[in-house]
């Protein structure tokens, strides 16, 4: 998934993002024992393919589907998926029921017109270019009993994408090289990561500054080099891992282990993406960072998340920058930490997908990180936010002794910063990773009361104000001052818990909105006398509403 990537220059605060949001480039691997049947010719997608196969039109294909609905279902749902837009053409991806299947098979791939591209030996699974369907249609129906799945090597880049919701226009507001503060982080934490491995999926992590000597490089079969002229798997690794002060990382002391899973053209697919999730398990990687994805996935896929799990491993992944109501794949597994976007005062980037499947939200607009030729840029997206709770995971195994990968990411998501509507939500997930409070949580005499960023509802011409007791100790006496646009309220608010929540109701005017076309919303948080709090900036919210858009 391709975010937007610029070079640093003078920034307002509030910056709108209407329009020009950019598409994703989403990617795929394979992983395990990583066999190349012709290391000298990486596969870089379609190349060259017989004309028989390539150029069957819609017509012949149908009445091919429809002949193949011969009961055996395995070649019926491939030949379904098959379509140039979506998957690899001419490939197919076979996975066999045991190890003397998949040997057997191998042995006889040539003579039956199939060329291995490449294999996962631990999932029994190989990558096949055909020459023509009939070979694959031979293959299959002469040793079904020996396959338990055949599907097509999907591109993990969604070219039809699902209808954008209508959401309430924001400004939002630029991150720049504040991710640290915002994520309530202080004092020295240059030892974060030390000890934990955190793999980066992506196009490659160049050489900088920023990492020192700790990048490792895995070749799936693509290289170790960097995707020509994409530094967006190097942004990446510097969100989660770097440690200059001009492109700072969560966890510095982290170990990098990059795996290249993109073709020279940018775009991977299904069967690379698991091959790499399994070579970096392999590997050592206790965090598996993916900031890409697709709108369909594979059973394949859904074994590689399984085998990360049952080896510790937690796989991070972005939600998707479609401003759409589902997660792509594989964010939307529910074993996977998914993550959406925020912006530097906690509001939802109006870009990021959200949907049930959504676990938590980070800080993703306009980030001030790493690019090639050890540039700065500000990197935007989802893509940005994923890293932000990889590096998380990975600080807080390596300061909390016996703690391993899933631990760390359920206190994660306990110690969120609530947003949107109480508890978890589809645009919020559990909440904005709040560091700060995760790694103190044990300390009782911490105060920090906040107010989150503004929920409008145009039904009820209402906004939400949530307000949540973050501190050791429960805390009654809080009060909550508005003013919308020049009019001003105040309300004070029940005892609350520690770790509670509780929701102020203001009354919008819509006429007022329709008329002037925004209003700008500000409020403030006061403690009640005594009380200290230790990130009083979260204390005071400003923000400006738009009508949402017409449907």
């Amino acid at each position: 998934m391709k975010e937007r990537l610029s070079h640093i220059v003078p920034l307002t605060l509030a910056i709108g993002v209407a329009g020009g949001l950019l598409w994703w480039l989403q990617l795929p691997g394979s992983g395990h024992a990583v066999t190349a049947a012709n290391p000298s010719e990486p596969d870089q997608g379609p190349a060259s393919v017989p004309a028989a196969a390539s150029e069957l039109d819609a017509e012949a294909l149908a009445r091919l589907r429809a002949a193949t609905a011969d009961g055996t279902g395995l070649l019926a749902k491939f030949l379904q998926e098959l379509d140039p837009a979506h998957a690899r053409i001419n490939e197919a991806v076979l996975t066999f029921k045991d190890a003397a299947a998949f040997r057997a098979f191998l042995g006889r791939a040539g003579a039956a017109g199939l060329q291995v591209l490449g294999r996962i030996d631990g999932l029994l699974t190989a990558r096949v270019r055909f020459a023509s369907l009939s070979a694959l249609q031979t293959e299959v129906v002469s040793n079904i009993a020996d396959l338990v799945d055949v599907s097509a090597n999907i591109i993990v880049q969604a070219p039809a994408l699902p209808p954008p919701e209508a959401r309430a226009g924001v400004q939002q507001v630029p991150i720049n090289n504040n991710l640290l503060a915002s994520l309530g982080v202080t004092g020295d934490h240059s030892q974060w990561g030390a000890g934990v491995t955190i793999a980066v999926l992506d196009s490659g992590v160049a050489p900088d500054p920023t990492f020192g000597s700790r990048v490792q490089f895995l070749d799936v079969g693509l290289g170790t080099g960097v995707t020509p002229g994409d530094a967006h798997g190097t942004s990446v690794a510097s969100i989660a891992a770097g440690m200059a002060g001009d492109a700072p990382g969560i966890a510095p002391a982290a170990g990098i282990l990059s795996v290249r899973i993109t073709a020279a053209d940018g775009t991977s697919d299904l069967f690379t993406l698991s091959q790499g999730i399994m070579a970096a398990v392999d590997k050592g990687a206790q965090v598996i960072n993916i900031s890409m994805g697709s709108y369909s996935t594979t059973g394949l896929l859904t074994a590689a998340i399984d085998y990360a799990g049952q080896h510790g491993a937690v796989v991070v992944a972005s939600a998707g920058n479609d401003q759409a109501s589902q997660l792509v794949w594989p964010a939307a597994d529910p074993r996977v930490a998914s993550v959406g976007a925020v912006d530097a005062v906690e509001q939802q980037v109006i870009f990021s997908n959200a949907g049930p499947q959504l676990k938590i939200t980070a800080p993703g607009y306009d980030v001030q990180t790493a690019g090639l030729d050890g540039q700065r840029v500000l990197f935007t997206g989802t893509s940005a936010s994923a890293p932000v709770v990889a590096g998380a995971i990975a600080a807080m195994i390596s300061q909390n002794p016996g703690m391993d990968a899933p631990q760390a990411w359920q206190v994660l998501q306990q110690y969120a910063s609530d947003a949107g509507t109480p508890g978890p939500d589809p645009n919020y997930g559990n909440g904005i990773v709040n560091l700060g409070w995760a790694m103190n949580r044990a300390d009782a005499s911490r105060i920090d009361t906040a107010v989150a960023s503004p929920t409008y509802d145009p039904l009820t011409s209402t906004v939400d104000y949530l307000v949540q007791n973050r501190s050791g100790m429960g805390m009654g006496g809080m009060q909550l001052n508005l003013d919308i646009s020049g009019v001003s309220s105040s309300y004070t608010l029940p005892w609350l818990d520690a770790g509670a929540t509780t929701v102020v109701q203001a009354a919008i005017d819509p006429s007022r909105l329709t008329t002037s076309g925004n209003l700008v919303l500000r409020a403030q948080l006061v403690n009640p006398p005594g009380f200290q709090d230790v990130v009083p900036a979260n204390n005071r919210r400003a923000s400006v509403l738009t009508p949402p858009p017409a449907k």
